[in-house]
């Protein structure tokens, strides 16, 4: 009777739950119908454009807002303006002063904190643990409401296998499913489980799609690439922002096979929209519309405005192009206006969505509010346990780290240890660097019994501008080596800081070479020349090409920019008061020519093999990378034995059980990332030779054993097929499980069956 009994209940919730979406959903179409039938064509138009508010600009500005553009209801959205007062007193405008009183979206690029700054997104992805990469997306999106913003343009979602490209530092790397796992997870962080709670901002998945995939790794290059490496590798991550709720996509300024992605129909309406079921609005990235002209597919603005409005665009970033040329477009026949009334409907949907139709002051009516969370203390305490998660172990040999507090003697060298605005990374929203601990700074709060000593090394970043800081970071200048080499012989230990300057990664920071940049490799030669111990501390948002350092320097820690606590996480590993339990999320490799180079490549009909020149090789250096993806070492050691499988034999719909015993076989605390690969023996097409399919995180204690099990569908081992679809083909597939893509444990399986799988 009782069983009955909830069985009657959920139904009633259900049912409940089910009548009051339907009716809320009802109410959202009455108000978006009813403000449509009231609006010019060119209150419309105004409604898909968004300004920039002045502060901060990533590329050209074509075209910007009259002063009372707000008030004639010619703005959707705006960009760059944030704090509580300053939103709200242009929100009255929109509100109060305008013909139809419709609230705007106000935007900012909060990628990896507001103003408390997490770790850069590719050092957040080398946690492997996507329920922190919510969690600091949840503090982002809790200081950036409290400043009046609505919309984040984050998370940057693209896949990146060239270590060249600026941008790899602002995603998850090279893998698809761990970019999907993060992907999802930030929009649950930026988005939460309600919009209209306004501790919660609006989530937008970019750069759609494929922007990773420049040629060259040269930022804004031309893709080219199969529809089936379209769908296996850079898609993923897009579906799952989308699965996880994400309402806003961001445009690509690439192309891909002669279509730029602002102006690409298939992709924003068939794919998105059609497969996907998306619902929000996709924005243009930078002057993206405008730009349409460059790449020599429309004759003028007006016609790259219809060709992105028709494609599947409906907000216009910056260049005006929608709100100044359309109407004409509209009225002359050549742009259906049932075209923008989509697009506008798409964009009054997600306002209100976030409430703001009900309460437009929501976000920005508590000033307190801002002044109490911005750079709270709990937050800071959450970057810091994020940050040392992040750091990555390439090295320790004769275990030199963890480092003695007891030292006597440290020597701090190289000019990015006190660096401040680096530690920061590119892309810090309202990160202030005098609010940022240096590398310098956390050590020597750390070791107050402890002299520590500092040498720049190499040329310090000047006040200049973004072309001063370049040109000084590639400086060859080694006038300060002297003075370094004098610091290290007074120490017990050195410390040596080499990496690039943040403006050396991001956007428009592409970059020929990935090795060391300027004189800093000839100053690790000269500082391990005098034969103390020395720690080399990576600060860098790419791999980076270090192969004198593998092999010449002791220690190796990859610390990427770690964010407002850079310093104190820093110390608190070299000092082992934290375990390194980063893990690589891309591959580093020997040399640049390389690149691009990931795990997850395709196998020739001529592999690799030193002995036999007619194979596909290098003559100078090995085809292997210098650390492989998933790579990192810990303060201890672990052993995996015992892998069984429930099943060496599955139908579709089965879904195959297997276990690892993990040892820690070392003296110390430390947590393995456990890493779960299949490859698939024999297909229809080529598949690549391995690909990460799970992954745990194991807190284990010396001498301590776990079992790992893993839950693998069937399902999960599909491809893009021969006929265009999903499918999963009959056959032979192997497992290895182990600590990175380069060595574990391994068995086999059979799949009986063969299906198309249908697109979720």
């Amino acid at each position: 009777m009782l069983r009955l009994y909830l069985v009657l209940l959920l139904t009633l919730i259900g049912f409940t739950t089910a009548r009051a979406q339907s009716l809320e959903k009802a109410r959202e179409d009455s108000l978006i119908e009813a403000l449509l039938a009231r609006m010019t064509l060119e209150e419309k138009l105004g409604q898909l454009t968004l300004y920039n508010g002045g502060l901060a600009q990533t590329g050209p500005v074509v075209m910007t807002a009259d002063p009372d553009a707000v008030r004639r209801g010619r703005v959707g959205a705006v960009m760059n303006l944030f704090g509580a007062e300053a939103t709200c007193a242009l929100q009255r405008q929109a509100v109060e002063e305008s013909r139809l009183g419709i609230p705007l979206l106000f935007a900012l690029d909060v990628i990896h904190g507001f103003r408390t700054i997490f770790p850069v997104p590719l050092a957040e992805a080398a946690t492997f643990d996507p329920q922190l990469a919510e969690q600091t997306a949840r503090v982002a999106a809790l200081e950036a409401s409290a400043a009046g913003l609505h919309w984040t343009f984050a998370p940057m979602v693209d896949i990146a296998r060239d270590a060249r490209w600026g941008r790899i530092v602002e995603g998850s790397g090279e893998d698809p499913y761990l970019g999907s796992l993060m992907a999802a997870a930030r929009v649950r962080g930026f988005q939460g489980k309600d919009l209209r709670e306004p501790s919660t901002i609006m989530a937008c998945a970019k750069h759609f799609v494929a922007y990773g995939g420049a040629e060259g790794g040269r930022d804004y290059n031309t893709v080219d690439l199969s529809e089936r490496t379209l769908r296996e590798v850079y898609l993923p991550p897009f579906e799952a922002a989308v699965r996880a709720g994400a309402l806003s996509v961001m445009s690509a300024f690439n192309e891909i096979g002669g279509i730029p992605a602002s102006a690409d129909r298939r992709l924003l309406t068939d794919v998105l929209r059609g497969e996907w079921g998306f619902e929000g609005l996709v924005v243009s990235d930078y002057t993206a519309i405008w730009e349409l002209l460059f790449h020599g597919i429309a004759a003028d603005s007006a016609e790259a405005g219809r060709k992105a409005l028709v494609a599947g665009v409906d907000m216009d970033m910056v260049s005006g192009i929608y709100v100044h040329k359309l109407a004409e477009e509209v009225r002359s026949g050549r742009l259906p206006e049932a075209v923008v009334d989509e697009a506008v409907r798409r964009v009054l949907r997600v306002k209100y969505r976030l409430g703001l139709f009900e309460d437009p002051y929501r976000y920005c009516r508590d000033p307190e509010r801002e002044r109490r969370l911005l750079l709270a203390a709990e937050h800071r305490r959450l970057a810091r346990e994020v940050a040392t998660k992040a750091i990555v172990l390439l090295k320790n040999e004769g275990n030199l780290l963890p480092l003695a507090d007891t030292l006597r003697t440290l020597a701090v060298i190289g000019a990015l240890a006190t660096d401040s605005a680096s530690v920061l990374g590119p892309w810090a929203a309202t990160g202030r660097p005098g609010e940022a601990v240096t590398i310098l700074e956390g050590l020597r709060a750390a070791l107050p019994q402890t002299r520590v000593l500092y040498a720049p090394g190499y040329p310090e970043a000047p006040p200049g501008g973004f072309q001063e800081i370049v040109a000084t970071a590639l400086s060859p200048d080694t006038s300060r080596f002297a003075e370094a080499v004098a610091v290290a012989a007074q120490a017990d230990v050195v410390l040596l800081v080499l990496g690039e300057h943040r403006e050396l990664s991001g956007e428009a920071a592409s970059r020929a070479s990935v090795a060391l940049p300027g004189a800093q490799e000839a100053l690790a030669r000269r500082i391990l020349a005098t034969g103390k111990p020395v720690v080399v501390v990576l600060m860098n948002g790419r791999p980076l090409a270090i192969p004198y350092l593998a092999e010449a320097a002791p220690a190796i820690l990859e610390t990427w920019f770690l964010g407002s606590e850079m310093g104190n996480a820093v110390a608190d590993v070299l000092l082992g008061r934290a375990s390194p339990g980063g893990r690589l999320p891309v591959s580093f490799p020997r040399a640049t020519g390389q690149e691009p180079l990931y795990y997850n490549h395709k196998p020739t009909g001529r592999p690799p093999r030193a002995e036999e020149k007619y194979t596909s090789k290098y003559l100078d250096v090995h085809w292997s990378p210098l650390y492989p993806f998933g790579y990192g070492l810990t303060y201890t050691t672990f052993a995996y034995r015992n892998l069984r499988l429930s099943s060496s034999r599955l139908g579709l719909q089965d879904t195959l059980r297997l276990t690892v015993e993990v040892t820690n076989t070392g003296t110390r605390a430390g947590e393995e990332v456990v890493q779960l690969y299949v490859r698939d023996e024999a297909a229809s097409v080529t598949r690549p030779v391995r690909e990460l399919k799970g992954f745990q995180r194991v807190a284990l204690a010396p001498g301590e054993t776990k079992t790992v099990t893993f839950e693998l569908p069937v399902e999960a081992l599909r491809f893009w097929g021969l006929e265009n679809r999903w499918v999963v083909e009959p056959g032979w597939f192997t497992l290895q499980v182990g600590p990175s893509s380069a060595e574990g444990l391994e068995a086999r399986f059979e799949v009986l069956a063969q299906s198309t799988i249908r697109s979720r």
